[in-house]
């Protein structure tokens, strides 16, 4: 009985699997360690969502290369097996090899960040997860109006930054330009339309002028761009059967709905008073001529 115990003790399989074990929980320890007492102190919530990814990515490479450390002398037989199956299986993977290259083109690529407003391939919302193979983005829009959120929770695969353009609603220029129509009827108060509007721009969307122009001067310097207004504007447009003005204005990504609401809502109030020198227009219809009735009571 005791020399089958030192047989089982000291058999290298058995050592081998006990290295592993306890090699693979010095490593996790280690990595679960840092995360609590180093990566909880870093202020910025991005830089230390991005150390707790990479720390977990380093911990899986670290436990892979442990495993081939160990088992070495089992592998060598293998190369040739491994090399002609590795063709075929990054054939197979070649998806999932896409995807973790795109995992990293994300992560260190600046394409977009956890929190970012986005749309990937058709799909727009914000980004809650950058995973190593997926994006968890909470959908906005669809069934929903506006930049409202619909509850639908989206995985699209990090390929997608290979495949189709990237749209970033609040990357370094965290503010969108929107436009709001209004027609007037033909001999209104012109001058008075464009006041209303401005007054209603600058009340509501004005306050981020000067936030505007220092981001925007930030833009230039990384960028080649050239000025742009980010002071609210109105401009005018005649048709057939009215005026169109549109007032044009910056907002934050976040708020077009309820910047919309609140500038309605004022310039409203302003038509109404008026003493109807502004009067919104209307669809009207013209009947040229009605067609000639014709009726034979006889039987």
């Amino acid at each position: 009985m005791e020399q089958q115990l030192k047989e089982f003790l000291f058999n290298p399989t058995i050592g081998k699997i006990v290295t592993l074990l306890v090699g693979t929980a010095i490593i996790w320890v280690i990595i679960k360690s840092l995360q609590k007492n180093l990566f909880s102190r870093i202020k910025s919530n991005e830089n230390s969502y991005k150390a707790k990814k990479l720390s977990n990515f380093i911990g899986y490479l670290l436990t892979l290369v442990l495993i081939t450390v160990i088992y070495s002398d089992k592998l060598g037989g293998l190369t040739i097996a491994l090399g002609v199956a590795g063709a075929g299986i990054a054939f197979a993977l070649q998806e999932v090899i896409a995807s973790f290259a795109g995992w990293l083109m994300i992560m260190f690529g600046g394409f977009y960040k956890t929190g970012d407003r986005v749309q990937l391939g058709g799909i727009k919302g914000d980004v809650m997860d950058i995973g190593v193979l997926r994006t968890t983005i909470m959908e906005t829009g669809q069934w929903v109006e506006g930049d409202l959120y619909n509850g639908r929770i989206v995985l699209i695969a990090n390929s997608f930054v290979f495949k189709e353009p990237v749209f970033n609603y609040s990357g370094d220029f965290p503010f969108l330009w929107d436009e709001i129509k209004v027609h007037v009827q033909y001999g209104s108060d012109y001058d008075q339309v464009r006041s209303i509007l401005l007054a209603a721009g600058n009340s509501v969307a004005g306050d981020l002028t000067e936030l505007l122009q220092a981001k925007w001067n930030q833009l230039q310097n990384k960028y080649r761009l050239e000025e742009a207004q980010t002071a609210p504007m109105v401009s005018l447009v005649a048709s057939d059967s009215c005026v169109d003005f549109t007032l044009r204005y910056v907002v934050n990504y976040k708020k077009r709905r309820f910047t919309k609401t609140a500038l309605f809502t004022q310039i409203l109030k302003a038509v109404d008073n008026s003493d109807g020198k502004v009067r919104f227009a209307s669809a009207t219809f013209e009947l040229v001529s009605a067609p000639e009735l014709q009726v034979n009571l006889n039987k």
